[in-house]
């Protein structure tokens, strides 16, 4: 194999493609259940969060590739295997467990959450040990996509209204009149 001088050492580079293999893991794992809750889910809510889901899973599909292929580049092979992914990722399954459709927008809001904090937490290994400014760019894209799920998934289920100024109501305001 040809050596690889894109400025960063064999180790750097080594550290860098861990973490990847890493995000990988917990984005396939993320894959799986957006899909799965996709099948599964029931209610008045069906349409909007099937469609939701599906978009998604693509985007998600999206980053599996583009992890991948930044492991490549930097000389690493991405995980390939289910058995891999589980072993190394953070996220957890939930087998046999088909929860509401609020319960399965909660369980993806903390999976994508745990995504955020892995991801910041990466950013800065890249960045601050490995001195991979590249990659840490590349993960800085990928948190901001997550964070922004996270936020409409928590959307979903907060249901609580706002006042005109977009402030949250007052315990007086919550009270129903004639109460």
């Amino acid at each position: 194999m040809p050596t690889i001088n894109i400025g960063l050492t064999e180790e750097q580079r080594e550290g860098v493609i861990n973490l990847l293999n890493g995000d990988l893991a917990d984005a396939y794992v993320l894959l799986v259940k957006t899909k799965k809750y996709h099948w599964d889910v029931v209610g008045p809510q069906f349409r909007t969060l099937h469609e939701l889901w599906e978009e998604h899973y693509e985007k998600l599909t999206e980053n599996i590739d583009a992890l991948a292929e930044r492991t490549r580049a930097l000389g690493g092979y991405p995980v390939g295997t289910m058995e891999g992914f589980l072993n190394i990722a953070t996220l957890k399954e939930h087998a046999g467990n088909i929860p509401t459709a609020t319960g399965m927008v909660a369980q993806l809001v903390e999976d994508h959450e745990q995504v955020v904090r892995n991801l910041r937490e990466h950013v800065n290994q890249c960045s601050e040990v490995f001195h991979d400014q590249g990659t840490a760019d590349f993960l800085t894209g990928l948190m901001e996509e997550h964070e922004e799920i996270a936020w409409m998934l928590r959307s979903f289920i907060e249901g609580q209204a706002l006042e005109p100024d977009h402030k949250e109501p007052t315990e007086a305001a919550k009270t129903p009149v004639g109460v």
